[in-house]
């Protein structure tokens, strides 16, 4: 099985490859079409949806898989905008063999207070997580999630459950 994963992320790679450990992975940066912030589930699963046409586009590949992480409530996601509400670190994953497109959710991690009042003053997360904790390209490492559980779930751990969430619909003939 050949999958494309569409960013150049190591982390995004590696979450595919351990979802498929017997496929081929080949990552391909592509534009995920919205913010560098995705706010809100709908513009985060849409920046993976968009991935994952894009880069399954890019040559011959079984699957396109796009993942996307971004920031957004539960209780309404046009809260996040006004400051309003618990603000969640949430990430979706998409993936397409052409025709189909299936969806799915990694874990989502409540912001500690000093983070989302930064994200809802317009920053991005992953620089202010470097900059909170004195560190470089997280999101390329162990990300939020594994600085928030102590290393218990790392970003690509989360990411993996997604890609295997996204992938169901393709291997089960219940959907």
């Amino acid at each position: 099985m050949d999958i494309a994963v569409g960013s150049g992320n190591p982390v995004k790679r590696r979450a595919v490859e351990r979802a498929y450990p017997e496929a081929r992975v080949a990552a391909v940066a592509v534009d995920s079409g919205v913010s560098e912030q995705p706010v809100g589930h709908d513009e985060t699963l849409t920046g993976a949806v968009t991935r994952a046409e894009r880069v399954f586009g890019t040559g011959e590949y079984d699957f396109g898989v796009g993942i996307e992480g971004g920031v957004a409530s539960f209780s309404n996601d046009a809260a996040v905008v006004g400051g309003e509400g618990d603000l969640y670190l949430v990430m979706w994953a998409a993936a397409t063999d052409g025709t189909r497109v299936g969806h799915g959710a990694g874990p989502s991690f409540l912001l500690p207070d000093r983070i989302a009042d930064r994200i809802h003053d317009g920053e991005e997360l992953g620089p202010v997580m470097d900059d909170v904790l004195g560190t470089e390209d997280i999101a390329k490492n162990e990300g939020a999630a594994g600085v928030f559980t102590g290393g218990q779930v790392t970003r690509t751990d989360a990411l993996q459950s997604a890609v295997t969430a996204a992938l169901a619909p393709f291997h089960c003939d219940l959907y």
